[in-house]
C-alpha cells in the first residue's frame, strides 16, 4: 500500500507536469483548439497502461502455485528494479531540460492528430513504467491494499496539481524528485532482494543460499506488519547470504551514487573574470605596443 502510494504519487505529478507543460506549449503557439488531442492522447494512454496491466496480471493469476508463476515475477522484479533505477537517475538528470523538449516536440507537432501522439507516447511511458511497478507490488502484497494505495496516491497527486497550477503554491520539484527517489530506490532494492530469493527457490543461483537468520518467530512475512516492512523495505524473515549481499549492495552504491549527483550545487560565490595580462606583440619592440592575450 504505502509503495503504491508513493509510487503513484509520483508518477501522478510527473505525468501532471508534462501534460501541464504541454498545453502550456499549446497557448504560447496559438494552438489551444489542440487541447482536445492532448487530452485525448492522455486518456488513451492511461487506458491501455491500466488495461495491459490488468489482463497481464490477471493471466498470470492463473497459473498462481505454479513454476511459471515464479519465473514471471522474478522477470518482472528485474524489469522493475531496472526501470526504477533508469527512471530515477533520468528524471533527476533531465528535470531541468523537460519543459525545452516537450515545448520542442510540440511546436514540430503540425496536427491534431502528432499532438494526441505525443500526449499518449509521453504519458504512456509513465503509465507503462507504472503497470510494471504495480506488478511487481501486486505479487507481494495484498491487491485491495495496493489498489487503496493507487488510488490514495493519485488523489494526492491531484491535490498537489491543484495547489501548484491553480492556486499557485511554489514546490521544490528539485526536493519532490529526490526524494521520491530515494524512496523508489528502496523499494527497487526490495525488488531485487525478492528475485534473487526467486532465483534460488528456481535453482537458477545454488550458491548463496544459506539463511543468515530467521525472525519468524517475531516477525512473520504474512502478518500485516511483517507485509508492508517486505513491500516497503524489502524485509525477509529468513534472509539468504546472496540476497543480503544483493540488497546492501544495490542500496549502498545505487543509494551513494543517487545522493552524490542529486546533492545540492554548493555556491562558490562571485567569480572574478580572469585578469588580462599584457603580452609584448612579437612583431614589434616598443614597449607601447601590448595586448590582451585572449
Amino acid at each position: 500500500m504505502i509503495a503504491a502510494f508513493i509510487l503513484f504519487l509520483r508518477e501522478g505529478l510527473e505525468a501532471s507536469l508534462i501534460v501541464s507543460i504541454l498545453l502550456a506549449a499549446l497557448r504560447q503557439l496559438g494552438q489551444t483548439h489542440q487541447a482536445r488531442a492532448v487530452w485525448t492522447g492522455v486518456l488513451l494512454a492511461v487506458l491501455g497502461s491500466l488495461l495491459g496491466g490488468v489482463v497481464i496480471y490477471v493471466s498470470v493469476r492463473a497459473y498462481d502455485g505454479s513454476t511459471f508463476q515464479t519465473v514471471f515475477e522474478t522477470i518482472t522484479y528485474l524489469c522493475a528494479v531496472v526501470l526504477l533505477t533508469t527512471m530515477t537517475f533520468w528524471m533527476q538528470k533531465n528535470s531541468r531540460n523537460l519543459k525545452k523538449d516537450i515545448t520542442a516536440k510540440a511546436s514540430m507537432a503540425g496536427s491534431g492528430f502528432a499532438l494526441g501522439l505525443l500526449a499518449f507516447t509521453t504519458v504512456g511511458r509513465e503509465g507503462l513504467e507504472t503497470a510494471v511497478f504495480m506488478l511487481a507490488f501486486a505479487f507481494q502484497t495484498n491487491w485491495q491494499l495496493l489498489l487503496l494505495g493507487a488510488l490514495l496516491g493519485l488523489l494526492a497527486s491531484t491535490g498537489l496539481c491543484v495547489l501548484i497550477y491553480r492556486l499557485g503554491y511554489k514546490l521544490d520539484f528539485r526536493i519532490f524528485f529526490r526524494v521520491m527517489g530515494i524512496l523508489l530506490l528502496i523499494f527497487a532494492a526490495g525488488l531485487l532482494g525478492n528475485a534473487v530469493q526467486n532465483m534460488q527457490q528456481l535453482g537458477w543461483v545454488p550458491f548463496g543460499t544459506t539463511p543468515l537468520w530467521s525472525t519468524a518467530r517475531y516477525l512473520s512475512e504474512s502478518s500485516t506488519l511483517g507485509d508492508i516492512l517486505h513491500t516497503f523495505l524489502g524485509y525477509a524473515e529468513a534472509p539468504t547470504v546472496l540476497q543480503a549481499l544483493f540488497y546492501a549492495s544495490y542500496l549502498i552504491i545505487i543509494g551513494a551514487i543517487f545522493t552524490w549527483t542529486t546533492r545540492k550545487p554548493t555556491g562558490t560565490g562571485p567569480t572574478r573574470p580572469p585578469v588580462s595580462r599584457p603580452v609584448q606583440s612579437p612583431t614589434t619592440t616598443t614597449s607601447g605596443a601590448l595586448h590582451s592575450q585572449g
